[in-house]
Formats: C-alpha cells, structure tokens, sequence
C-alpha cells in the first residue's frame, strides 16, 4: 500500500525533529567539559565540509557570490548568536525544559511578522500569542523558586532565532538554501572560533570529545536534510505540527538517559505553548485561503464581465 505524500512529510518531519534533537544530547554529554566557543568551531567546521561537498556535488559551489546580501549576513549573525546562547544554557538546564521554552518560537516569529514586518494578524492571533507567551512564563517561572536564570538565555536564543527565521523570508527566492545553510555554518564556526581565542585559548580535544562532537555535526546535518524533504513533500498545514515532536523526543531522552522528570508547571506551560502555537498556524492558513478565494472570485468577476461586454 503506497504511503501518501503528507505522511511520508510527517515522518520526515519527525525524524528531523529527532536528529536536531540528538544532536543536542550529544553536546549535552560532553556536560562542559570544552569552552562554548570551540564547540561551536569544531562542530560548525565539520558541517561546512559536509554541506560544501554537497553543494559542490549539487553544483552550486559556484554561486557563493549570491550570499552577499545584508539579509543573508543578518540571518547568519542571529544564527550564530542563537547557538551560542543555546549551547550554553544546555550546559545548565534539564534537557527537557530547554526543548519546553524553544516550542514557544512559532509564536516569537508571528509576533515579529506583525511588530517588525507589518503582517495583518487578527486579534484571535494576538490573544493565541499572548496566551502562548503566558504558557512560556509558567515554564520559566519567574520571580518563583523554581526560576532557573539560565532559563532567560533560552528566551534569547529564541528571539534570536525568530528574526533569524523573519531575515529568512526576505531572502531571494533563487538563492539555493544549502548555500544559505553554507554561510550559517560558516558563521557558527567563526564566532566560535574568535570568541574561543579570545578567552581561554583552545583546549586539548580527546577522541571521546571529538566523536561526540563528529556524532552531533551528523545529526544536525541529518536534521537539516529532513525537514527541507519534509517541508517539499507535503502540505504546510499537515507537516509543521509535527515540529512539536521534537518536545516528545527531548522528554524521552531526559527521562531515559539524565533520569530528567518535568514538573507540572513544564507540562502544563508546554501544552499551552504548542495548543497556541497550532491555532495560530491555523488562523495563519485560514487567512491564506480566505485571500485566495477572494482573489479568485474577483478574478472570475472580471471575466465575466469582460464577456459581457459588447
């Protein structure tokens, strides 16, 4: 029985989703044992040469000159920064609730679409993102003691991370992404990099240290091919919930292998995140079809008219 296009989306999907997932637990064993900045470098070196040899393969090794565009620089920049503040908080929080606050990016980029790019959003839209960010408040807890300050360097790898993803939309639609995903790496790997340099200097890197780092390079490069195959093979609506299963992936492995168990104030925060974060993709795709049928039926009146003209 052949399996349709939306279901072999939802398992690429899933197993992107676990890919960017083990990567991180990879990082999270190494438990810091080397400086930020040099798993940023060592790892982002690894990716630029897998990703280069595909492009070479793919031939659009040739095109590099393309990436010199301010939006490009400006997505590789929050990238970068994104990762940094992320690899450092996964050296302090449980596993778990850092996967908990990052569910919460749907809701940071549509507030960026409507604040920064001027994206018409109703005001059922306003309500989900702001009930959204209250679920993110109960996972993080402020002011509470159960707050955990390195809480607040995930809320920043998210902000980070969602005008990276507004820079993303105003890329040109010819640039190839696995050029773009080239810069990015690249980006990584020089802010690692200068920023290891200019602290304590490289350390010593053990074999057990570098092929846990080699394994993750595998896995995030794993998951970056699958959600492009996901995202080209089904429809949006029926593909993006299934990013919130990188949630599940990151409990499984919290519970399993750092004896890692969320309280109640995480489920719950993390529920209310991810049911905000589906009703605003869906107002998003009602929205969408709304203006098509318009378009549409305005188009089919002019026809119309134009055949009953004399």
């Amino acid at each position: 029985m052949p399996i349709s296009a939306n279901v072999r989306a939802s398992l690429y999907m899933m197993l992107s989703m676990m890919g960017f997932t083990v990567n991180d637990l990879f990082i999270k064993f190494l438990d810091g044992s080397l400086p930020i900045g040099q798993i940023m470098a060592i790892r982002g070196a690894i990716l630029v040469i897998l990703i280069s040899l595909i492009a070479w393969q793919r031939g659009v090794i040739s095109r590099m000159r393309e990436l010199l565009t301010p939006m490009v620089a400006l997505r590789s920049g929050m990238e970068a920064g994104a990762t940094l503040l992320f690899l450092t908080a996964l050296t302090i929080l449980p596993f778990s609730t850092i996967s908990a606050i990052l569910q919460s990016l749907p809701l940071a980029v549509a507030l960026g679409g409507a604040l920064i790019l001027k994206e018409p959003i109703g005001w059922r839209r306003w309500l989900a993102i702001s009930v959204g960010f209250i679920g993110v408040l109960i996972i993080v807890r402020p002011g509470v003691e159960g707050f955990q300050p390195a809480s607040l360097l995930v809320l920043l790898s998210v902000l980070f991370a969602a005008v990276r993803d507004l820079a993303t939309r105003k890329l040109p639609t010819e640039l190839p992404s696995l050029l773009v995903s080239l810069a990015t790496t690249i980006s990584i790997c020089t802010v690692g990099t200068v920023l290891v340099t200019a602290q304590s200097g490289w350390q010593p890197v053990s074999a057990s240290q570098f092929a846990l780092l080699f394994s993750a390079a595998c896995f995030l490069f794993f998951g970056y091919q699958f959600i492009v195959l996901a995202m080209r093979t089904g429809d949006i609506a029926y593909v993006v919930p299934y990013r919130y299963t990188s949630l599940i992936w990151a409990m499984v492995f919290g519970y399993f292998i750092f004896a890692e168990v969320p309280d109640g104030y995480t489920l719950l925060g993390s529920a209310i995140v991810i049911a905000m974060g589906l009703f605003t993709l869906y107002r998003e795709l009602t929205a969408g079809r709304r203006v098509v049928t318009s378009t549409a039926i305005h188009a089919r009146g002019n026809v119309w008219r134009e055949r009953k003209k004399p």
